[in-house]
Parts: C-alpha cells; sequence; structure tokens
C-alpha cells in the first residue's frame, strides 16, 4: 500500500525544522566535533530565512535552533495563556493548520497518521496465523474438557460448542487489542498534542531540552537507511521520569522522525488519559501475562507486526523508573519479542537506539524519597503530573537528551554467534539457552550504551559536591572551585558533562542551586554567602557513581603505617592540600559502605533461639551432632525490619549515613549477600507465594548460655572487615558497640513479640513529610 512508508526526504529543510516562535520550547543542539554545516532553515512565522551558525565556546560547537540565546530565555514564556492569551491562541492556530514544520508531512520513517489506521493494524493482528491458531487450540481444548463431562452428547453437539467457544475467544481477542493498541490515526490530533506538550514542557524545564547534534545526525542517517528497507528503530531509553514519555515522542515530532509506538504499563490506561496517550502513540501491555496464552499472541502477533512493517517502538529497557538515579537490571519480556522476530525472519532487521534522558531535577524526587524510605507507594500516573499546576509553576532547570551509536540487531546477532563456536541461535531456535545468552547479553549491552552517553548534570556535579564536604558547608567560591575539579575529574575518565557554552562555572552553580532550592540552602548572614545541604536524603538522587585506602589511612600515625599492601598510598601532592580529593572519594563512598555494613549486621536477627535444655537422666548416650536450626523469614518484611532497624541505629548514633536506610542500595546488599552465599532465598514461580530468607548454615551465629547472640563467627568476621572501611561516628568506634548495643536491637528485629510486630508496622506505615526523617521515628 502507499501508506506504508513516508518519502524519505533528504533534505534538511524539513526534517530538520527550527523554532521561530517565542512560545515554543527551546530544542538546543550541541556539537562537540566538526561537522558539515548545516543548510538555513525557513522560519515560517514571516518566510525569513534564519541562519542557523554554529558559534565556537571554549573549543565546542554549539547550533541554536530557537533564534538568540539570550532572547529565547527571557521571552520564551510569552505564549502562557495567562500571560498572552493573544499569543498563545496564534500558537494553537499554527500547531492546527500545521503551519511549516509543525505540519508533520515529511517525517522519515513507516507511514503512520492517518484515518484507518489502528482498524487495518487490528485487522490484521486478528486475522494473523498465530491469532487464530491460538483461538482454536484454546477451544479445542475447552471442548475437549467440556467432553468428559458430558459422554453421550452426540458430535455435532460438541461442534457447536467449539463454533461458541471460539466465537467468545475471538470476542475476548477484539478486546484485547482494543486496549493494547495504539491509536495513531489523526495527524491533527498529534499536532494539537505537540502544541500542549510543548507548553507543559517549557514551564517545568524553563531551560530547554538539549542534544548533540553530531548524535542527532547520524540517528538521521541511520532513519533514513531504515525507512529506505522498511525497518524499524527501537528506542531504549532509560527511564528516570514520567515525563520521559512526553520528551522522547516531542523530540520525534520536533526534528521529523516518525513517532515511536510506545510500551507502556497498563497502570497508565487511566480513564482520561489513557485514551490521550494511545492517540499519541502509547500501547499498554500487562505487567504479568501469567498462563494467559491467548494475551501472549495478541501481543507478540502486535508487537512483531510493528516491526515487519518498520514501525519506530519505543520501550523502557528497565521496566519502571529508577528511584536512585543509576541504570535498573534490564527487563528482558518485550526485548525477547523483537530478538525471536529478527531470529525467525519475519523481521529481516532493526535497529536498535540506545538513548539517555537526563534531567536538572525530576519531578517525583518526594515520592521516590518516601519509597526508599519504606513508606507504601501511593498511586501515581503522568496525568497527576499534567494536572498539578503547581509542579508546572516550578522551574526544574533543562533537560538533556543523547543518543547511543545506533546497531543492527541482526548484525549484533551475527556478531555474538561468531564468538561463541557452539552458539547459533539462528539456527537452533528451539535451543533456549542460547536465547536467553544471548537476550541478557543484549540487555546489558544496551544499559552500558545508555550509561556511556548519558551527561552529568550540573546540579549532580553540586549535589555532589555539597555531600561530600566534610564540613557543615561550603562557601561559594570553594564551591565553583570543586565543582571545576569534579567536572575536570570525570572528563579525564571519560565521562561526559553537561555542555553550557560560555557560561562562566560561578553562573551554572547559580542556576543549579537555584533548580535544588528546596534542598540546598544558603546562609547569607554571614562573611560569605554558604551553602548547606538541607535535605541529604532527597539530595542524595543527584550525587554521582572509589575508596580502598581508609582502612590504613585513618589509622594515622607516620607514613610508613599508612601504606596499602606495601606500595600503595597518597601522593606528596595530595598530602599537601589537605587530601581534599582523596576526602571527597571516602565521603563518596561511605553510604554504600555504611549500607553493606548494616545489611551485614540485620542477618544478626535471623540467628535461632537456643533449644529447651533437656531434663537429665540417668543413662548416658552418645549424641549426634544435630543440624542447626534455620529460620525462615519473609523477605519483604525482613527488609523493611532492616530498615526499621537502620533508622533506629542512625539515630543513636550508630550509624553515620541516614541515606544507608535506603530501600533500593540495601537490596542490592542482600543481592550481593546471597550471590556469595551468605543468606538463602527460596522464591516461587507463583507471584501469591512470597519469598522467604534465611542464613546459610556456616553463618549462623551462636548464642550463650544466657541466651545472648556471640559476636563471633563468620557473620561476625564479615561485619569486621566491613567495619574497618567504615566513617568513625560520634558514638561509635569501629566495632565497640556492636557486641552490645546493636546486637541487642537485632533481636528486636528478628524475633518481636505480637505487640513488637503491631509497633513496627505502624511506625512503617506512617506518612512522613520528605526530608525530614526525624519524623518517621
Amino acid at each position: 500500500m502507499g501508506k506504508e512508508n513516508s518519502k524519505a526526504d533528504t533534505s534538511m529543510n524539513d526534517s530538520f525544522p527550527i523554532e521561530e516562535q517565542r512560545s515554543s520550547l527551546k530544542v538546543e543542539v550541541i556539537s562537540t566535533v566538526t561537522t558539515p554545516p548545516m543548510p538555513a532553515l525557513v522560519s515560517d512565522g514571516d518566510n525569513q530565512k534564519i541562519e542557523s551558525k554554529p558559534i565556537t565556546v571554549n573549543g565546542t560547537e554549539e547550533r541554536n535552533l530557537t533564534c538568540n540565546f539570550e532572547i529565547q530565555i527571557r521571552l520564551h514564556h510569552l505564549g502562557h495563556f495567562r500571560d498572552d492569551p493573544v499569543g498563545f491562541m496564534i500558537q494553537l492556530r499554527a500547531y492546527y493548520q500545521g503551519t511549516g514544520w509543525r505540519s508533520y508531512k515529511n517525517y522519515i520513517g513507516a507511514r503512520i497518521l492517518y484515518e484507518g489506521y489502528t482498524e487495518e493494524v487490528k485487522e490484521r493482528v486478528l486475522n494473523s496465523e498465530r491469532v487464530l491458531y491460538m483461538i482454536a487450540y484454546l477451544a479445542e481444548k475447552q471442548t475437549k474438557a467440556l467432553a468428559q463431562t458430558m459422554p453421550n452428547a452426540s458430535p455435532k453437539v460438541f461442534a457447536a460448542r467449539k463454533k461458541v467457544f471460539e466465537s467468545e475467544l475471538h470476542s475476548v481477542a477484539v478486546k484485547m487489542m482494543d486496549r493494547l493498541i495504539a491509536n495513531f490515526n489523526s495527524l491533527r490530533f498529534m499536532r494539537i498534542f505537540a502544541f500542549f506538550t510543548n507548553n507543559i514542557l517549557v514551564r517545568m524545564y524553563h531551560q530547554g531540552i538539549h542534544i548533540s547534534e553530531p548524535e542527532f545526525l547520524e540517528l538521521r542517517r541511520i532513519a533514513i537507511i531504515a525507512a529506505e528497507n522498511s525497518q524499524s528503530l527501537v528506542i531504549l531509553p532509560c527511564h528516570k521520569s514520567h515525563i520521559d514519555y512526553l520528551v522522547i515522542s516531542y523530540i520525534f515530532f520536533r526534528l521529523g522522525l516518525a513517532l515511536p509506538h510506545i510500551a507502556a504499563g497498563d497502570n497508565l490506561d487511566l480513564p482520561i488519559l489513557g485514551k490521550i496517550l494511545k492517540r499519541g502513540g502509547a500501547f499498554y501491555i500487562r505487567r504479568s501475562w501469567g498462563e494467559d496464552q491467548l494475551y501472549g499472541s495478541v501481543v507478540k502477533e502486535y508487537v512483531e507486526g510493528l516491526l515487519e512493517r518498520g514501525h519506530n517502538v519505543e520501550c523502557f529497557i528497565e521496566g519502571t523508573r529508577s528511584r536512585t538515579g543509576k541504570v535498573l537490571p534490564p527487563k528482558l519480556g518485550i526485548l525477547k519479542i523483537f530478538l525471536e522476530c529478527i531470529l525467525s525472519g519475519r523481521a529481516k532487521d532493526c535497529w536498535i537506539v540506545p538513548m539517555s534522558v537526563q534531567y536538572d531535577k525530576v519531578i517525583e524526587t518526594e515520592s521516590y524519597v518516601n519509597e526508599l524510605l519504606g513508606i507504601p507507594k501511593e498511586r501515581e500516573s503522568l496525568w497527576g503530573v499534567v494536572t498539578n499546576t503547581g509542579l508546572l509553576q516550578l522551574k526544574w532547570g533543562r533537560i538533556d537528551v543523547r543518543f547511543a551509536k545506533p546497531f543492527s540487531l541482526q548484525s549484533y546477532i551475527q556478531d555474538q554467534a561468531s564468538r561463541r563456536k557452539t552458539f547459533n541461535p539462528v539456527n537452533d531456535l528451539i535451543n533456549e539457552s542460547h536465547k536467553i545468552t544471548l537476550l541478557r547479553a543484549l540487555g546489558y549491552r544496551v544499559l552500558s550504551d545508555i550509561n556511556s552517553a548519558s551527561v552529568v548534570m550540573p546540579t549532580a556535579l553540586v549535589g555532589t559536591v555539597i555531600l561530600t564536604l566534610r564540613g557543615r558547608g561550603v562557601g561559594r567560591k570553594e564551591l565553583i572551585r570543586r565543582v571545576e575539579w569534579l567536572r575536570a575529574a570525570i572528563l579525564k575518565k571519560g565521562g561526559r558533562v553537561a555542555d553550557f557554552g560560555d557560561m562562566t562555572t560561578g553562573d551554572i552553580v547559580d542556576r543549579a542551586i537555584n533548580v535544588l532550592k528546596d534542598l540546598i540552602k544558603e546562609r547569607k548572614d554571614l562573611l560569605e554567602p554558604v551553602f548547606y545541604a538541607e535535605k541529604r536524603f532527597e539530595l542524595s538522587y543527584y550525587p554521582i557513581v572509589s575508596a580502598a585506602m581508609y582502612t590504613k589511612i585513618k589509622q594515622g600515625g607516620a607514613k610508613p603505617a599508612q601504606i596499602l599492601h606495601g606500595y600503595v598510598q597518597l601522593t606528596e601532592i595530595e598530602r599537601s592540600i589537605g587530601r581534599e580529593n582523596y576526602d571527597f572519594y571516602c565521603f563518596l563512598i561511605w553510604p554504600f559502605i555504611e549500607t553493606y555494613w548494616l545489611a551485614a549486621v540485620s542477618l544478626f536477627s535471623m540467628t535461632p533461639s537456643n533449644p529447651p535444655p533437656q531434663p537429665t537422666t540417668t543413662i548416658v548416650k552418645k549424641t549426634s551432632s544435630k543440624k542447626p536450626i534455620i529460620t525462615w523469614f519473609n523477605e519483604h518484611d525482613f527488609h523493611n525490619k532492616c530498615q526499621l532497624f537502620g533508622k533506629t541505629l542512625y539515630y543513636q548514633g550508630d550509624l553515620s549515613y541516614f541515606e544507608a536506610v535506603n530501600k533500593e542500595t540495601l537490596k542490592n546488599a542482600f543481592i550481593l549477600l546471597e550471590e556469595v552465599g551468605i543468606i538463602m532465598v527460596k522464591r516461587s514461580r507463583d507471584d501469591k507465594i512470597k519469598p522467604t530468607i534465611a542464613l546459610a548454615v556456616d553463618y549462623i551465629p551462636t548464642r550463650n548460655s544466657d541466651g545472648a547472640i556471640e559476636p563471633k563467627g563468620k557473620l561476625w568476621e564479615l561485619v569486621e572487615r566491613i567495619g574497618k572501611f567504615r566513617r568513625e561516628g560520634k558514638n561509635r568506634r569501629d566495632n565497640a558497640t556492636v557486641s552490645s548495643r546493636v546486637l541487642s536491637l537485632a533481636e528486636l528485629v528478628g524475633a518481636p513479640t505480637t505487640a513488637d510486630v503491631v509497633v513496627m508496622t505502624n511506625l512503617m506505615s506512617r506518612p512522613v513529610k520528605a526530608g525530614k526523617p526525624e519524623a518517621k521515628l
């Protein structure tokens, strides 16, 4: 059909638009390498050419696509209805009529946004061989089950009942498709959707969206190749915020690429918002399919059909938003569908596009903090974000979007097969272990590319410096100096930092402080302004993510006593500057060390009680060695109690950092303890059966004759070993207090009475105001 593919226009004029209106979101393209000059772009406002000339600043070539930089920053809010109703209506009219680049007619990629598109795709799926076979199979299965209850019925009865079952299953499949499919039917709706997305983003992230010119040009080149061969771009971004949905779609609309079909969780399929997002490209997938074979067939057929016809697809490889700012392990469900579609030959190839979206500040910080502190998660959605007028009035800084180098999935499969002599997933499709190996390798390759493409935002630089100070606060000049040092250290290690052109470091720091003004406070009644962390736990979301010498250095004494492994020691230069750089790395890693120490100490709560004393007898028998008693705990409850344990230790002075009770970091610590064989975890395929956790036999502590836990054994040695790397606290000198107060508290965690359970439950469920952890006890 002529509707299948749009013309891949290689001219820059239509596919690389420019923002000429003052009220639109600023999309700024930054170039860090020498690239061919881009042609002049046309402003549809007055049909006057605007030269998009690169500006070289500090060796960096930056191209501004939004007219003059200073004018844009100052005037791009004039489209707000209350401030300028006339300008607002002019912009709305321009989007509605499709003026200039807003027409979105010459995009690169498979054809979408025409009347009847959704019904066309729906019919293909419902009439596909896979879905029809599954309907017939399930109807036959139901008919056989019915036959066992009606042994005397005639074959005609069963034939009629089978047709009824098939009709019912077809109706179920239709309902599944109605909830699943993206409604890409209206180009005009998409223009209006882009207009409101622009207004939402420009009010929240007032400093605009920034992308790299070389990365975009490479993506555009691949998009043209993909369009010519009816191949899909599979967009795999990291997931930091609900705003990701809007940002990615707006960028593709703004830069003239075919909008992706977005795989989203069915939690977003809300009464009003769900339909809007479906018309914007979202299709909803259940979190769990269970044994629903028909649903699995419908989803696979729909997704594979998109790849077969070359439609772009977007999914978040982490599966959920990262609450810590770091990428999560990959969820491989939908990635498996992509892989099997290529392996089966249904789609010849597709292009994997890892993508990073970084924010100066994410809007869900407060809800993330509550979740990480163990507060029950409240149901939230993108609808709550876009309708929250308070959030829309705040200034959240800027968004930086980076694209890793796209790669062919077919080429990746062939490369992996060539590296392993016995590995041939293409010709051996039934070998599930080969596919799983390939799938995991692909998932972690994508995460690695996302990390490599990501940039460190100014708020992360400032937040890291603030949290790694030895004192209470820092002056502005010292803050600027440390930010410059940190930026240089990151670049030296091959990292990437957000570019701000000709802005000074002082200006960048001021802007970051302004964005983080609710987390970082300023004292002005001193000799110079001093900045300090008001909410350390919330601010810990921003530091970027090494210390091995602390166990020796902290002992003090002569230099020979501070040498690690006989040859590693601080340089004279580092000593002469007060070892400030070394201290930085220590303060950066200490909260994580505290978390792992807390996880290890909490394991003492699994110590079984002493068995009741045996009655004395006159007959002496040789007793055989008994196996230690293993006590199993509900894993979820144990993690919650561990958090409560950590909060108690923090306020009693036995834990130096409140960040150590971070739920996600604690979870990572327990995963490591499981991997090294210190704890055991029982898991079931049935989601209703909760995992249980227990200590490995070799690590079970002993109790003395009074029933108290004894500070000895393998687990105690582990705690002491981790403790050597901790920062000394006010009321703690290494492990001196662990054997008394800390272990007695561990008893309360592991073996609570009924009353203790009630108290713990009440404490864990009490609502807490973000930023004030003292309210949690």
